[in-house]
């Protein structure tokens, strides 16, 4: 008798593992659709087209467009293929392990410009959208995080290396606030085209000469010349 070996069948995904890169494929749509048109713009059957599944699966996925549009803000902020809350990350860890206020501030700067490369897009749409009272509430929400977040970092920095002398922690907060956001990373890479490595160092040295308070010219291991198009 002649025996037929059989070939091993590669493992289908599971049930979860489907719905997992459907959701993860929705959401890359979505964010791309609400680049591209707005809040407002977006409509739940083109985000579906975009993703290639029925409008119902949007629908049975995320029930709102508002759902949508937070889930849109969280995979910017915690990554797709491995979601981590920042303080998980390793530039976070980097930053923790920093030996002082300079390098502590650098890995911030390149952690958090990460993020910001992700969020902006998102950021510029709700601002678009003051009238939408569903997306003014994503952002409030991540407004909220950000700053707890933020203010433990500040609480870390003034406990291990101190701030500038003049300088109170509630401030230091807001400073990082304004500087980290994805307004300024926006307006200085997206709109003015510099690099995003340039505005990583710029924003290091920024918060040293504001929240230290040095001005000494080592706080950055890139020299920033013309930090905009080039050419």
């Amino acid at each position: 008798m002649i025996s037929v070996k059989r070939t091993k069948q590669p493992n289908r995904p599971t049930r979860r593992e489907q719905a997992r890169s459907t959701r993860l494929r929705i959401v890359r749509a979505a964010h791309a659709v609400f680049v591209d048109r707005g809040y407002g713009g977006a409509r739940m059957t083109d985000i579906a087209e975009a993703a290639g599944v029925a409008v119902q699966t949007v629908y049975f996925t995320f029930h709102t467009k508002g759902e949508l549009l937070q889930a849109c803000y969280e995979a910017a902020v915690l990554g797709e293929e491995e979601p981590s809350i920042p303080v998980e990350q390793p530039w976070y860890a980097a930053m923790l392990a920093a030996e002082d206020g300079s390098a502590m501030l650098r890995e911030f700067a390149v952690g958090n410009s990460g993020i910001a490369t992700r969020v902006a897009g998102l950021d510029e749409v709700i601002h678009a959208t003051r009238h939408e009272p569903d997306a003014v509430a994503v952002r409030q929400r991540s407004e909220v995080l950000r700053r707890e977040g933020y203010a433990q970092v500040i609480t870390r920095l003034d406990s291990r290396f101190g701030l500038r002398p003049d300088l109170a922690q509630a401030t230091a907060t807001d400073l990082l606030l304004l500087f980290g956001g994805a307004a300024v990373y926006r307006e200085l890479v997206v709109d003015l085209g510099w690099e995003h490595d340039d505005f990583a160092a710029w924003l290091h040295t920024t918060l040293v000469a504001q929240l230290l308070g040095r001005r000494d010219g080592r706080c950055s291991d890139r020299r920033l010349g013309s930090p905009g198009r080039q050419g």
